[in-house]
């Protein structure tokens, strides 16, 4: 099997981040509830976006996030979801591929404009999110480049994704050409409520051997084995993938590999100020490390000192070299 050229391709939601100042008034005149996510439509997304105070846009979604990471850790990393022919789109890849991340999936038009998400932040640093999926959501199978999938060592799935029929179809296919290549397979549960909807389904790519890394939280874990105890989940799945990684907030992350279990404290930050982007990050760091060749307790780590940056400061994206933070903290 030749060398990859990449050392993570991710797959997931194409969206632009557009985040702005708003006050209290602001939002009861919009009829939002501060501190709340919802789902919203293009018109709605017009509306609002026309209507917020001026943003700072960054290129966003949960697996681009990851791709970032590992390009912020000096990794190869790529990124295949679906923008359209429109300004944001356009921003999306200049934004993205500036963070080293090789994107090149063209924009398509499917009637619906590219996804954002519009945060809006009130002084007290509560966060309200409105989010329009739009053309993300449509990604197809004719979007793939199936040499890029081939020449990459590790390609990241994100569950969120797995919602719509469309992508669905894309994943799966870009699963088996990475597989028929040699490569590994990384997929992350995103959210209990995927899990709550796709159970079935991510257990029977699961169980299928179709997934290598598995990436969770401890609350993900839990519903997947459903089970209400955090050890008796890890052991129902923990022999059904090459790789299983769980993150556990405070308490730290462990990881148990082909009967090798690792596991490792949260790394200290001053303060918390926003934890958008944690799971993505971390994700991020332990990839990078498995791309370097590190063991599983120095790819954990170098996850949570990804991870513990970028809940320091507001956005989902490092701020801080992150290369020199594992530098100092690892010693390379």
């Amino acid at each position: 099997m030749p060398d990859p050229r990449l050392d993570v391709l991710a797959i997931g939601n194409a969206i632009v981040d557009v985040i702005a100042d708003a006050d209290d008034d602001f939002l009861e005149a919009e009829g939002l509830t501060k501190g709340s996510m919802r789902l919203i439509d293009a018109d709605e997304a017009t509306r609002l976006y026309a209507h917020m105070g001026p943003g700072r846009e960054a290129s966003g979604g949960s697996a681009a996030n990851t791709a970032a990471g590992v390009a912020a850790l000096g990794g190869r990393a790529g990124f295949i979801g679906q923008v359209a022919p429109d300004q944001l789109g356009d921003f999306f890849r200049h934004d993205i591929g500036a963070l080293g991340v090789e994107f090149t999936t063209p924009g398509q038009d499917f009637g619906v404009p590219t996804a954002r998400c519009l945060v809006l932040v009130t002084p007290d640093a509560h966060r309200t999110m409105s989010t329009f999926l739009g053309a993300a959501q449509h990604l197809p199978v004719a979007a793939l480049d199936e040499a890029q999938i081939a020449d990459s060592a590790i390609l990241y799935l994100e569950g969120y994704l797995w919602d719509p029929e469309t992508p669905r179809y894309a994943m799966i296919k870009a699963i088996d050409v990475a597989r028929s290549a040699g490569r590994k397979v990384a997929f992350t549960l995103s959210d209990t409520f995927c899990i709550d909807r796709h159970r079935d389904g991510f257990n029977q790519l699961i169980d299928g051997g179709k997934v290598d890394i598995l990436f969770a939280n401890e609350a993900e874990i839990q519903a997947l084995a459903a089970v209400p105890h955090f050890e008796t989940a890890l052991k129902a799945v923990q022999d059904k993938v090459e790789t299983l990684v769980v993150t556990r907030s405070d308490k730290g992350a462990v990881a148990i590999s082909r009967g090798e279990r690792a596991q490792v404290p949260a790394e200290p930050v001053s303060a918390v100020v926003d934890t958008t982007g944690a799971g993505d990050l971390f994700a991020a760091g332990f990839l990078a490390g498995q791309a370097q060749g590190r063991s599983l307790e120095q790819s954990l780590r170098i996850g949570a000192i990804a991870a513990a940056e970028v809940i320091s400061h507001y956005g989902a994206r490092p701020e801080a070299d992150l290369r020199a933070l594992v530098a100092d903290r690892l010693g390379g």
